[in-house]
């Protein structure tokens, strides 16, 4: 009888771990300003991605996804709420003392691991405010932010490395902070003594291109948006973001092996101020931002190793992606323009940040999870905001009644199982939501403005014409066919109308 409980004891030791694993570790790693065509998974040809490339090939790499707007914060906010951000005032561009846009009372996706018994963090750039008003106190307990909105552990900066405050904040609380030399930060005026770029000139070592704003206080050689005084032992060196971010998603992996977590893993690369560490410098030969991309790469790879050596590979599901377009000069002159050498940020694609055209919401985007994807290509129309949804199917999570409305359970499209995807998704530019996508035809509203963005060198889709293209045959958005197409046209702007007026 002993032998008996004995063999029993051993069976159930070795299955109940697998059983408490079932539910899969999730990590979400976001880019910043990363194009379709940046990955040479996606067929570029100047840079070489290997480890992203690697997790395609074990994956499920997808042709027609996106984020919902072609800027950071409404996509980031889109990936949290499960709505349209365009739906919701407030929600374009943030500065970096804006207030916290996520609301606390509903549904977000950490919220909804977390109900699932997930540990939840955040690692990288947040960008959807802090704090219940503009004005905060910097040099105490900074909040509601992320861990009012789900998330168990916080590691981030406020906004964009091109904005200050230029600070690390763990959970409340900035990081390194010493009392004796506190944070004042303001977008409107001065604060302080520190040097601008725009007065000190001499004293930058990447100089700002004119007429974007980035030349106010300067941290670490480089002008920002903005201006700060105080907190010069916090403020951290742009050369050390990336492996500082990267030290707390590990340690926040290594210490929750024996839990199911969420890892919100939201990177800096490529989005401005591009200044890599020093040994990417140079290695790309495409300047500072195809440095960065390569930097982007090495560190998923090392995020690999680390998951396989853990054990942990097998189950966790990773998904790569970008929360818009891409953009060369943004602010800065740092070779991105001049170093370009035939490399084509969003491949096919017309347009980029900012833009309403396809180059600006149509993401890289890697789904991999072992023994669910593998090696395999997906035209299915998927978006970032689905996400919410999708996951709650698979976790077999309930959503409260009219809340997360614009998301979809597409979870047999991100596992490959479906190869259509959404029906209909609006796409939203620099401001407003003026594209929509059904099938295989997508149309731009008439909308004023400049069709081409002349400081950041992009096309916008601006147009006093309506435009319909037929995406399956015209990817890159060259042959407008709203004149022969007049019944289309109105059908598209009737359907545009109707989904914004939901």
């Amino acid at each position: 009888m002993k032998k008996i409980y004995l063999s029993l004891f051993m069976v159930l030791s070795v299955l109940l771990p697998a059983t408490a694993q079932q539910k899969p570790n999730v990590i979400y790693i976001y880019a910043d300003d990363l194009g379709y065509g940046d990955l040479s998974c996606y067929g570029a040809t100047k840079l070489h991605t290997p480890n992203l490339d690697r997790l395609a090939q074990h994956g499920l790499r997808f042709t027609n996804a996106h984020s919902t707007s072609a800027t950071c914060t409404p996509s980031r906010y889109a990936l949290m709420t499960g709505q349209y951000p365009w739906r919701r005032t407030g929600t374009g561009i943030l500065p970096g003392d804006a207030a916290l846009i996520v609301p606390q009372d509903k549904i977000t996706l950490p919220k909804l691991f977390k109900q699932a018994g997930y540990a939840t963090a955040i690692v990288g750039k947040w960008h959807l405010g802090l704090g219940e008003k503009v004005e905060k106190d910097w040099n105490g307990e900074v909040k509601p932010g992320p861990i009012e909105v789900g998330f168990d552990y916080s590691f981030i900066f406020p906004a964009t490395a091109d904005r200050v405050p230029t600070v690390f904040l763990e959970n409340h609380r900035v990081v390194a902070l010493d009392p004796a030399d506190p944070i004042e930060v303001d977008y409107q005026k001065k604060v302080g003594h520190d040097p601008t770029g725009k007065e000190h000139p001499e004293l930058l070592k990447m100089k700002s291109s004119p007429g974007q704003g980035h030349d106010n206080t300067i941290v670490n050689g480089i002008g920002r948006i903005g201006f700060m005084s105080g907190g010069h032992q916090a403020r951290w060196v742009d050369e050390e973001v990336s492996s500082t971010f990267m030290e707390k998603a590990a340690q926040f992996i290594d210490e929750h092996q024996k839990q199911p977590f969420f890892l919100y893993y939201t990177l800096t690369e490529p989005h401005v101020p591009r200044m890599p560490a020093t040994q990417f410098k140079g290695k790309s030969e495409l300047g500072y931002r195809g440095d960065a991309i390569l930097q982007l790469d090495w560190t998923i790879g090392q995020l690999m190793k680390q998951l396989k050596s853990s054990g942990l590979d097998q189950n966790t599901l990773i998904i790569f992606t970008s929360d818009n377009g891409p953009v060369l000069d943004d602010g800065y002159q740092d070779g991105a323009v001049t170093m370009l050498k035939g490399h084509t940020p969003a491949g096919p694609l017309r347009g980029g940040k900012y833009s309403a055209l396809e180059g600006g919401t149509r993401m890289p985007f890697i789904v991999s999870w072992p023994g669910h994807t593998q090696g395999k290509v997906s035209d299915a129309l998927v978006c970032q905001m689905d996400l919410l949804a999708s996951f709650a199917g698979l976790l077999k999570q309930g959503i409260p009644a009219g809340e997360a409305g614009d998301s979809e359970n597409l979870l047999a499209a991100f596992l490959g199982k479906d190869k259509t995807g959404r029906k209909v998704l609006v796409e939203q530019g620099q401001r407003d939501a003026t594209a929509v996508i059904q099938g295989e035809w997508k149309y731009i509203q008439p909308h004023p403005g400049a069709s081409y963005m002349g400081d950041v060198g992009i096309e916008s889709g601006n147009s006093t014409e309506p435009q319909l293209y037929n995406l399956k045959s015209d990817i890159g958005e060259k042959r407008n066919l709203a004149k022969q197409f007049p019944d289309k046209v109105k059908e598209m702007d009737d359907l545009l109308r109707r989904v914004k007026g939901k």
